[in-house]
């Protein structure tokens, strides 16, 4: 029978990193990846621009993930100018953009899909596609991988890095929790996270659909208890809000969202106290004291969404402003700092960027990626349960643990 040192279950940037790190200490290495090419999911990051890693110091990157504090001793050893100059070092020139992001300057994520291709090659880890892990089995010292195609492989350590269950279409179906749990890890359940959130009453921001409002402040609150909040760009959607901050708050709001009312809160103007809010429309009322409310509120929303605003608010556009009530006000300045709508879900696996969910960290040594329950086991990247914000700091999540995995088996 042949033996490897090391089989990677998944083409990934973590498998990959994993593989090709494994590789170039000597071991003989095999990468088992389900779809007929590699990276297929990384293809998709960064708007397929392959927004690689970010800038920030260590201390602020950890604040960007669930389960951050995991990642600091990986951080310690493969960080992000480590990454850059992995990559720069293999030829694949990169740039630095808004928010300290990291992207190829052909903003093209092909190009690092293309570099892992030509490391893999050069470092001769062997690559088989099409082959999807359906059983894992600790032997006497070793371990073996049985395939779907019924195919057994033999070999010293193994690295499950086979995503999370974001964009199934990509290869990404859960496959390895599975494998985890069969060898006794626990999984935390996982969720949507990085994607839209569906409202009650969706047919008001369908009439919105593509407004964005730009350095709003977003709140979820569960059962009225704060369980999240982000600053950043809203997007209207045809379901409810998209953008930036969503995506940033969605996570919080999908695993709770089993628990009991979730409410969405935007306040348009977070920059002015509600009696700052409440002088600038006096002053607005004043400039403006024959005009129409709906003609006034161009100076404060974008026009695309002043009838659906006054709409929520219950108050009459046609009305003069010169006619509004200091009561009528307050509903204004409420509304505007607190623009609230009842969730009704997150979107689906299918529309989510990244998993919240999967092996327990407690289950991992963070210093090496190696299992606490199963030795020789390891994981890297989506399959474990770190989760982080838009801006590169996934792929690196996933790069630093399938670094330290492969310089660990």
């Amino acid at each position: 029978m042949e033996k490897f040192d090391v089989i990677v279950i998944g083409a990934g940037p973590g498998g990959c990193m994993a593989a090709i790190k494994a590789a170039e200490r000597g071991k003989k290495a095999l990468l088992l990846e389900k779809n007929s090419e590699i990276g297929r999911k990384l293809l998709l990051t960064g708007n397929r621009r392959g927004n690689i890693t970010n800038l920030e110091d260590i201390d602020t990157f950890i604040t960007k993930y669930r389960n951050g504090q995991f990642l600091r001793n990986g951080f310690a050893r493969f960080f992000s100018e480590d990454l850059v100059e992995f990559f720069e070092s293999n030829g694949l020139s990169l740039k630095v953009e808004r928010g300290n992001r990291v992207y190829p300057e052909s903003d093209n994520a092909a190009d690092i899909v293309l570099v892992l291709n030509n490391l893999l090659k050069r470092a001769k880890v062997q690559v088989y596609f099409k082959k999807s892990v359906s059983r894992i089995i600790p032997r006497d010292g070793f371990f073996e991988v049985i395939t779907s195609d019924r195919k057994k492989y033999y070999t010293d350590k193994v690295v499950i890095a086979c995503g999370g269950k974001s964009f199934p279409s990509t290869g990404s179906d859960g496959s390895g929790y599975k494998l985890a749990e069969r060898l006794g890890h626990t999984i935390i359940k996982p969720v949507p996270a990085l994607c839209g959130i569906e409202i009650e009453k969706g047919y008001l921001t369908k009439r919105c659909a593509g407004i964005a409002l730009k350095n709003v402040r977003v709140f979820a609150f569960l059962n009225g208890k704060k369980i999240g909040e982000e600053f950043g760009e809203v997007l209207f959607t045809h379901y409810g809000f998209s953008g930036p901050a969503i995506l940033n708050i969605s996570g919080d709001v999908s695993e709770n969202i089993d628990k009991g009312n979730i409410i969405l809160s935007i306040n348009i103007k977070p920059a002015l106290s509600s009696q700052q809010l409440d002088n600038r429309l006096l002053r607005e009322i004043k400039e403006n004291a024959n005009k129409q409310l709906k003609n006034m509120m161009r100076n404060l929303l974008p026009s695309g969404m002043i009838d659906v605003f006054l709409r929520y608010t219950g108050l009459d556009g046609e009305k003069k402003v010169n006619q509004i009530t200091s009561e009528e006000r307050k509903i204004l300045v409420e509304c505007l700092m607190s623009f609230s709508f009842k969730v009704k879900a997150v979107r689906p696996f299918e529309d989510s960027m990244v998993t919240r969910g999967g092996v327990s960290v407690k289950d991992i040594n963070p210093k090496t990626m190696e299992s606490k329950i199963v030795p020789g086991l390891f994981f890297a990247g989506e399959v474990i349960d770190i989760d982080g914000k838009t801006g590169g700091y996934n792929l690196q999540a996933a790069f630093t643990t399938g670094y330290l995995a492969g310089i660990s088996v």
